[in-house]
């Protein structure tokens, strides 16, 4: 690839501490029901074929280019897992290279099938990521060389009622703290990926509760960024409680959102690139309470009664309030 990826470029001023990097898995499989492992270069050790996303990607799209660039071949078939399935996010995602570099993958699982022949054509690129690609039984697989492998290969194991790999031990995530706020420092107003969580929350007529951010003047749904070590839905929740002192007795994914449809400028220049999911909060308790420095307001608003489009922060905020307007204006808000 010319050029440096996005998270080299980071490295060069984060150094290999441990940063969350925003990637995509590429499970296939032969007719047989084999799994495509692709033997790496940097241990020696096998994993499922993928990387990082670069800036204005979709998953998908990084999908189709990780494959071509570590098999040279191409999947018609390939598609995005249900979130149920193919969400990746949590501590057991951490992993740490053989060069000392540390990260905490957030990401999605695509599947798709390949016949067992189509191997004999493949021409990995030159860069060496690349040892060997072979097909494995799921039951009969090599050493594999993180937990990010082992929970996709689990994935499909419990598809026919295999049972899981046991996992790597891990550290201890990071504390809390601001993420990309550090990393922006360093960097500047480029583009950053802010992978994180936004919630829908409605009261007892149906109506959708909407925040005024204190950043942008503009109307947005509780959420906010990943910390590292950070599930998707661990985010949900404490953005959730931080913006309006909410809590839910549990968080339905809904949709993930990326590409270079949900890119934001910030008023002072920040750029960020948005992969967020989408959650329905259910069995909401507690009381509105906003932490006055961020948010400036809250209200109710039923679905044929939102602000203007323009008066939403943002793409992202504005194509999540269109999907849960969509699903809503069929009919009349429900009570109770």
């Amino acid at each position: 690839m010319a050029g440096m990826s996005y998270l080299s470029e980071l490295r060069a001023v984060w150094g290999s501490a441990p940063l969350v990097s925003v990637g995509v898995s590429v499970l296939l499989q032969d007719e047989a029901g084999r799994v495509l492992l692709q033997q790496r270069g940097d241990d020696g050790l096998w994993g499922v074929l993928g990387g990082g996303l670069e800036p204005g990607e979709t998953f998908l799209e990084a999908a189709h280019r990780e494959l071509r660039e570590e098999t040279g071949l191409s999947c018609p078939d390939l598609s995005l897992m249900d979130l149920r399935e193919g969400l990746v996010s949590g501590p057991e995602f951490y992993h740490r290279y053989p060069n000392g570099h540390e990260i905490y993958l957030v990401g999605l699982r695509t599947q798709g099938t390949l016949p067992a022949a189509a191997l004999a054509h493949a021409v990995p690129d030159d860069s060496g990521e690349t040892l060997a690609l072979a097909w494995f039984a799921l039951d009969d697989l090599p050493p594999l060389n993180s937990n990010i492998n082992r929970v996709s290969m689990n994935v499909l194991r419990a598809r026919v009622g295999l049972p899981p790999l046991p996992l790597l031990p891990v550290p201890d995530a990071p504390p809390t703290g601001n993420h990309l706020l550090a990393l922006r420092r360093l960097v500047g107003p480029r583009p950053l990926f802010a992978p994180g969580a936004n919630v829908l929350v409605t009261d007892e007529a149906g109506c959708l509760l909407l925040l005024k951010h204190g950043g942008t003047g503009r109307w947005t749904l509780p959420g906010g960024s990943l910390e590292p070590g950070e599930s998707l839905e661990q985010c949900a929740a404490r953005e959730l409680h931080e913006e309006t002192g909410l809590s839910a007795a549990h968080l339905e994914p809904l949709r993930l959102y990326a590409g270079a449809d949900y890119r934001f400028t910030y008023p002072h220049g920040d750029v960020i690139d948005n992969v967020s999911v989408l959650y329905r909060a259910h069995g909401v308790a507690g009381t509105l309470a906003l932490p006055a420095e961020e948010i400036h307001g809250a209200a109710w608003f039923a679905p044929g009664a939102l602000p203007p489009e323009a008066d939403l922060s943002g793409p992202l905020i504005r194509a999540m309030v269109r999907e849960w307007q969509k699903g809503r204006s069929v009919a009349a808000p429900a009570s109770g």
